[in-house]
């Protein structure tokens, strides 16, 4: 079998934005949806895994676009596993226009954990490691996610986590995460720019009815870094960290 999945899709008029565009929470849920596809091809998917106490979770995501499909073009998402490690393996994308002209890359680390005990598993011991034998050395040429740190010690926005917010695992969806954070810069900032690249680490879960707070750091030059906190019982916990370059 093939180690690179490759999968067709369409910029549908209720996934683009204002600007007739694909919005990044759709392309982010398209690039998950083929990792999970990729996965269930060799032996590894979500169903097989359920059935012995394991899943995927998403540690960390780094998406870097040079453009976004229009309404109605076909574009491909093609992705395969670059490292496997004893606990994280490393899984990257390509995304190439309807003419067949790579316009982005990403990145992302997952980690398999125990639905028992949500502790990492190690995956070389998994299916006498296996997932080895998908390992790919197509090239990503964009940087691999960074540590991101945010300075600000107010929150600029709060929310409650609802009911379009939770997966089917019980939790705040990976990709709403990225959504929220979008929607903290007015509409006006996207007429005349875009992301160039968006990166998001994965720290804690959150749940619905948690109270979500918003820290943002304007860092120049179109760069911005975002701190989601959660209530906790004594003081406020960090759910994920994000950063989003704008061009």
């Amino acid at each position: 079998m093939n180690k690179i999945g490759t999968y067709q899709f369409v910029a549908e008029p209720f996934h683009v934005d204002f600007t007739g565009r694909l919005t990044l929470g759709v392309l982010g849920n398209h690039l998950l949806n083929c990792a999970g596809f990729h996965a269930t091809e060799r032996g590894f998917g979500m169903a097989t895994l359920n059935e012995d106490n394991y899943t995927w979770v998403l540690s960390r995501l780094a998406i870097e676009m040079d453009e976004m499909p229009r309404q109605y073009e076909d574009f491909t998402v093609q992705t395969w596993v670059e490292n496997v490690y004893r606990l994280f393996t490393d899984r990257n994308f390509a995304v190439t226009d309807k003419d067949g002209r790579r316009i982005g890359y990403a990145r992302s680390v997952w980690a398999m954990i125990s639905m028992h005990t949500r502790k990492p598993v190690d995956l070389l011991a998994m299916h006498e490691g296996h997932i080895t034998d998908y390992v790919c050395d197509e090239p990503c040429p964009i940087d691999k996610p960074s540590r991101i740190k945010v300075r600000a010690t107010e929150p600029t926005f709060a929310l409650q986590a609802k009911y379009s917010d939770i997966d089917v695992n019980g939790h705040v969806n990976s990709i709403r995460y990225i959504e929220h954070i979008l929607d903290l810069f007015p509409l006006d900032f996207y007429r005349d720019r875009r992301v160039r690249r968006f990166e998001i680490a994965y720290v804690a879960e959150s749940y619905y009815g948690d109270i979500l707070s918003f820290y943002l750091d304007d860092e120049g030059d179109g760069r911005y870094a975002v701190e989601i906190r959660k209530k906790g019982e004594e003081a406020e916990e960090p759910v994920c960290r994000a950063s989003v370059i704008f061009v």
